[in-house]
């Protein structure tokens, strides 16, 4: 037996989970083999999809097929008779294979099936809009054995109208809403390339009966990129990197005189992947960490020593990573005994605009803001006034509130302020593994 077979078997729908990352959905493909006929076929198929628990590779007595087909998404015939009758019991069926060449067994029902899913079937994928390109430029590299899955990229303005021919989307920075959910009547699943969901209307599309997941950022390298441009944003506001860049062009040498982030006390807002990596690599600065969560475990909350977190196969206790911990009730108490204020946060209703005039008056004068979570977590107007007033010390932002940011707007001309184009998760590491 070939190992192209069984490779076509997996790949049809694995996308639907990816490799090494859990989705936040824990989809599971279900493959049915019908019937004890040819068993090596299915012996043969679970032992190459071994390493891959988002297939399941079963098989049943022919006589149960029809009763059990309706919970399967691939089933492959063997030598059962696939009529019109078992056909219409499989509701949730992509795809339905022979494990060899002979379809006489099915019905002609099938070559009339959307996009001939009798052997030709293509997964069409759609990744919406020119942004992070090496997303699908990778995700295409890692597929180019696989003429079965097609990976397109159109321009956010056509997404509406083309997005009915797509199987799967990954939606980028495209806002996801319920107009455009309601015109993808193929659709299976509906992807972020990375863990923020604030961008799609999940609702919507659970009511279609389409799935939404994300790449969560822990296991993938995203969450190290992330607090390491962290870190990067912090070093160039203390070193006062556009002062810098002056200097340079003036041929003045000495000038400015930076500050360092030795023995400084930073804040954390949101302790989850990103955060706990940014606290690992902010402590040989020999810094002082405060972190906020909305929801600590019973046992830290209580200080008991021994609770560990995992990050990338080394566990580290919390009171080794932090110094002081506390929930988003503590942020006003925070801010006015911290140098630098990190936001790690998602985009949520909780969190919208939780920095605000309140927050950045609560904050030293001096003190420095970074924000690799998402923009709308920052008031822009809070933080553009107290910038020119001078009592915030410095902006360094990898997220804007609009994307692509005008590189006009007010904020950006001031020497204190600092922008990258959200590359803060943009590594080879990160987006290799991402698309994978």
């Amino acid at each position: 037996m070939e190992k192209g077979t069984v490779r076509r078997l997996q790949i049809e729908e694995s996308i639907f989970r990816q490799q090494g990352a859990n989705t936040s959905l824990n989809y599971v493909t279900r493959v049915l083999f019908c019937g004890p006929h040819f068993s090596d076929f299915q012996n043969f198929t679970r032992e190459y999809l071994k390493d891959y628990p988002m297939v399941q590779v079963d098989d049943i007595p022919l006589e149960n097929v029809s009763a059990m087909i309706g919970d399967y998404d691939i089933c492959v015939v063997k030598n059962f008779e696939m009529n019109s009758d078992v056909i219409s019991r499989a509701k949730n069926m992509k795809l339905i294979m022979q494990f060899g060449v002979g379809l006489d067994g099915a019905n002609t029902l099938l070559k009339v099936m959307r996009r001939g899913v009798c052997c030709n079937y293509v997964t069409r994928v759609l990744f919406c809009g020119p942004h992070f390109p090496d997303s699908q430029n990778f995700t295409r590299e890692y597929l180019k054995d696989y003429p079965m899955v097609q990976v397109d990229d159109i321009p956010l303005e056509n997404v509406s109208a083309m997005i009915d021919d797509y199987d799967i989307c990954v939606v980028k920075n495209f806002e996801m809403n319920s107009d455009v959910i309601s015109r993808a009547k193929n659709m299976k699943l509906i992807m972020q390339f990375g863990v923020g969901l604030d961008g799609i209307d999940i609702n919507s599309a659970t009511k279609q009966g389409i799935k939404v997941a994300k790449i969560p950022s822990g296991e993938t390298g995203n969450a190290a990129s992330c607090a390491e441009m962290a870190i990067y944003l912090i070093l160039a506001l203390l070193r006062k990197q556009h002062q810098m860049e002056i200097a340079v062009k003036h041929k003045r040498l000495g000038e400015p005189v930076g500050d360092t982030l030795f023995g400084k006390i930073v804040l954390i807002m949101g302790f989850g992947n990103i955060g706990v990596h940014l606290a690992k690599r902010l402590r040989p600065f020999d810094v002082k960490i405060i972190a906020t969560k909305r929801c600590w475990p019973n046992s830290v909350l209580d200080s008991t020593k021994g609770l560990c977190i995992g990050i990338n196969g080394s566990y580290y206790n919390y009171d080794d990573l932090i110094d002081e911990r506390g929930s988003h009730d503590d942020i006003l108490k925070f801010a006015s005994k911290v140098d630098i204020v990190v936001s790690c946060l998602p985009m949520t209703t909780e969190t919208i605009g939780i920095v605000n005039n309140d927050f950045i008056s609560a904050m030293k004068k001096g003190a420095l803001l970074i924000n690799i979570g998402r923009g709308g977590v920052l008031d822009y107007e809070a933080v553009y006034n107290n910038l020119k007033l001078g009592h915030l010390g410095g902006l360094g932002i990898d997220v804007a509130w609009t994307e692509p940011f005008d590189p006009l707007n007010p904020i950006l001309q001031l020497p204190n302020v600092i922008i990258t184009p959200h590359v803060a998760g943009v590594t080879q590491s990160s987006f290799r593994y991402m698309a994978k």
